[in-house]
């Protein structure tokens, strides 16, 4: 319940005179602090009813003497926090499956565990940063992947650009060629980003940082002022690729940034060494995680997020 400060009037009556946050209200003799709060449209209705589970008081909220048209006025309430998600609000509805077709115009080599992947389709791709698609090169499986940026951060309307991990013995990535036909449906999954809330905590794992890159870069231009903090692993130190998109982001003042590996001799002096999960940041209640790559790593980072309540949102890469 919101802290309440009260003071009683000086004349006894059917009314009399509370301060409710250093505002003063006129309310009926017998309401409670929680009645008047509902009735003068400084709490919304489902924080009553959390409160009064809180208290022990029933699932229902109590119900004022106030007339109810003044009830309404809680509805045009918002948080005081900025871009702070409303209480019982319910998540915009889901972008409608869409497919698109195109060809593989480039291919080009990040690193020798990830290769990027560029299709220019015939429409714009109907996906937000971190949403995942359906994406079938002709001849060779469908994966389930998360269309991002260019290291450098660039993409055209159209472009469909993917950071792929490849096998060094050698997999289907190894048989995509220039011109092959690409059909992308989607989207799927829930991991896209969502602005608004809490610290934004961006975690990713070898070429999860594909979606964690469009999620990051979206969210600098969209909530500069949203803090965020990043943590970016791969099993080799050779295969840590983005370092330009983390100037980038360095540079829109991001300060927070943590690089790690599994192993690799040659590991740079910035680099940690040791699983993803050792360098995260201590989570928060509030904190909104996204985490991409392995369904290792998600389970992991899930369990963390768990633990102290807060929202996390995997994507998996398969």
């Amino acid at each position: 319940m919101i802290p309440l400060q009260t003071k009683r009037g000086t004349a006894m009556g059917a009314r009399c005179s509370l301060v409710v946050n250093g505002r003063s209200v006129r309310v009926s003799t017998g309401d409670t602090p929680l009645e008047a709060a509902l009735a003068e449209g400084m709490i919304a209705p489902v924080q009553a009813q959390l409160a009064n589970q809180i208290a022990g008081q029933g699932s229902a909220a109590p119900s004022s003497r106030r007339p109810p048209a003044r009830r309404a006025r809680a509805e045009a309430l918002r948080p005081s926090l900025p871009g702070a998600p409303i209480l019982g609000q319910e998540e915009a509805p889901p972008l409608p499956v869409a497919i698109r077709k195109g060809t593989v115009t480039e291919i080009r080599r990040l690193c020798p565990g990830i290769v990027e992947v560029v299709a220019t389709l015939t429409r714009r791709p109907n996906l937000e940063p971190g949403h995942q698609a359906l994406v079938t090169f002709a001849g060779l499986p469908t994966l389930t992947l998360s269309p991002t940026l260019r290291v450098d951060g660039s993409a055209e309307i159209n472009e469909a650009v993917f950071h792929l991990p490849r096998d060094p013995e050698g997999g289907p990535v190894d048989a995509i060629r220039l011109d092959q036909p690409v059909r992308v449906k989607g989207p799927v999954g829930r991991g896209q980003y969502r602005p608004g809330g809490g610290r934004l905590v961006l975690v990713a794992a070898g070429a999860g940082f594909g979606p964690i890159w469009s999620i990051a870069r979206a969210a600098r231009y969209i909530e500069p002022a949203r803090e965020m903090a990043l943590a970016v692993g791969a099993r080799d130190a050779l295969d840590l690729y983005m370092r330009e998109s983390l100037d980038w982001l360095r540079c829109t003042g991001v300060g927070r940034i943590v690089l790690c590996a599994d192993r690799g001799r040659q590991r740079p002096p910035d680099v940690r060494s040791g699983p993803l999960t050792a360098h995260l940041p201590s989570l928060r209640a509030t904190d909104v995680v996204h985490v991409a790559g392995d369904i290792a790593t998600i389970g992991a980072v899930q369990v963390l997020a768990a633990a102290v309540g807060a929202r996390c949102y995997p994507i998996v890469l398969a």
